[in-house]
């Protein structure tokens, strides 16, 4: 380690047992990224939001999500439930009825993606900035 850097959390000789960088390793089999890969796709964040606060049927949430496609609502939706974190009910009437909802699990995941939302809120006119800041210089040093 160079002088005048420290170990922080993210660290990979750090002794901290709560956080190891190599965790979200890219090796074939690594759970914690596959399991951050699959949250964290756009169309999971979506669903997980839209059925915080009731549960919803199949047709309700493609209205919903603008730009998904049927094939991928469906795929999202059985990884989601796989996970533990939708649950899928069928009611055995005619048609069939099948509602979508978060299970406890998926409520705990709710609440972090909530805090991440109100982050970005809070933070985007920072962020504009940087990015402005980050093209200017990037235009005068190719000019």
């Amino acid at each position: 380690m160079e002088d005048g850097t420290s170990k922080s959390l993210c660290y990979p000789g750090s002794t901290d047992d709560d956080y190891d960088v190599r965790q979200w390793d890219v090796r074939e089999g690594c759970e914690v990224r596959q399991i951050l890969d699959r949250v964290a796709d756009k169309w999971s964040l979506l669903v997980i939001a839209l059925l915080d606060c009731q549960s919803l049927r199949f047709t309700q949430l493609r209205r919903e999500i603008d730009g998904v496609s049927q094939r991928m609502l469906s795929v999202t939706l059985r990884q989601l439930e796989r996970d533990g974190l939708v649950s899928r009910t069928v009611h055995p009437v005619v048609p069939p009825r099948v509602d979508y909802a978060l299970t406890p699990l998926g409520r705990t995941l709710h609440e972090t993606i909530k805090s991440l939302v109100t982050w970005t809120e809070k933070h985007q006119q920072e962020i504009a900035e940087a990015r402005a800041a980050y093209d200017s210089r990037r235009e005068m040093m190719e000019a």
